[in-house]
């Protein structure tokens, strides 16, 4: 009994110790005296590893979900001889959950877990230290792009999936389950509101990924600079970030529709 209460205080002290680190690292990261000329090309760099690299499972993942939830929808819609409402209840489904939080899972699994090998790769290889032995900070060379690129990138990629979604969505419940077309598309503006809805998921898409980057970019720095331990942060990062998007998203759920 008292060497299982001293591991758990062990994890728990070395939790804590991680996250103190963490929010460390996070504020020189974003404190950083800011080099506008010479950091922009870097930033566009990332951009587009991070962000249009991301684009093919986005696009893909999206146009196959907004079909399913037309599906479901219709089935479960048509019983109650509400059919029509299937625009209102695509649009609503994936501008509020399903666009940010299947957005951010994906974005985890693909920009989070390569930033996170890389990074570690280059800390395994000692070139974060030689940046340091050359005068070059790896925090403004190395994770500053990476992080401000996936800031930027997650808002963007969660208003295509929405996008891509939708159409998917209407593709199948017009073209295929004859769903009337001018019924489908008013229903939806009329039920989805520009500040309660697609601002909201904006935030939730903007704090998730936040959290994703930030999380992906301080498992690659603080990882152990060893092939196993690049493993293990590169597993860490996913499960973590994947982790901490669906509890957030429960927070900023109840949050926004007011029940607290």
């Amino acid at each position: 009994m008292i060497k299982q209460l001293q591991s758990l205080g062990r994890i728990s002290i070395d939790t804590c110790i991680s996250i103190g680190r963490s929010g460390l690292f996070l504020t020189q990261v974003l404190f950083r005296k800011p080099r506008i000329r010479r950091s922009f090309p870097l930033l566009v760099q990332e951009l587009f590893s991070v962000g249009i690299l991301s684009l093919p499972i986005i696009l893909v993942a999206a146009l196959f979900i907004g079909m399913v939830v037309a599906l479901q929808g219709h089935n479960t819609l048509a019983k109650f001889g509400a059919d029509a409402q299937l625009g209102q209840l695509l649009a609503l489904s994936v501008v509020r959950e399903l666009g940010p939080v299947v957005t951010a899972l994906l974005f985890a699994g693909r920009a989070g877990s390569a930033l996170t090998a890389e990074i570690g790769l280059m800390k395994t290889t000692e070139q974060l230290a030689s940046m340091e032995m050359m005068a070059v900070d790896p925090l403004w060379r190395v994770i500053a792009p990476r992080f401000w690129a996936g800031l930027i990138s997650m808002p963007i990629l969660a208003l295509i999936f929405n996008a891509v979604a939708i159409y998917g969505g209407s593709w199948v419940a017009i073209d295929w389950l004859g769903v009337t077309g001018g019924t489908f598309w008013s229903n939806m503006q009329a039920a989805v509101g520009f500040r309660v809805d697609i601002i909201s998921g904006i935030i939730k898409s903007l704090v998730f990924g936040f959290v994703i980057i930030w999380t992906a970019v301080y498992q690659g720095y603080d990882c152990v600079p060893t092939a196993e331990g690049m493993s293990r942060a590169t597993t860490r990062s996913v499960v973590y970030a994947s982790l901490i998007v669906l509890g957030l998203d429960f927070v900023l759920t109840a949050m926004m529709l007011g029940d607290w």
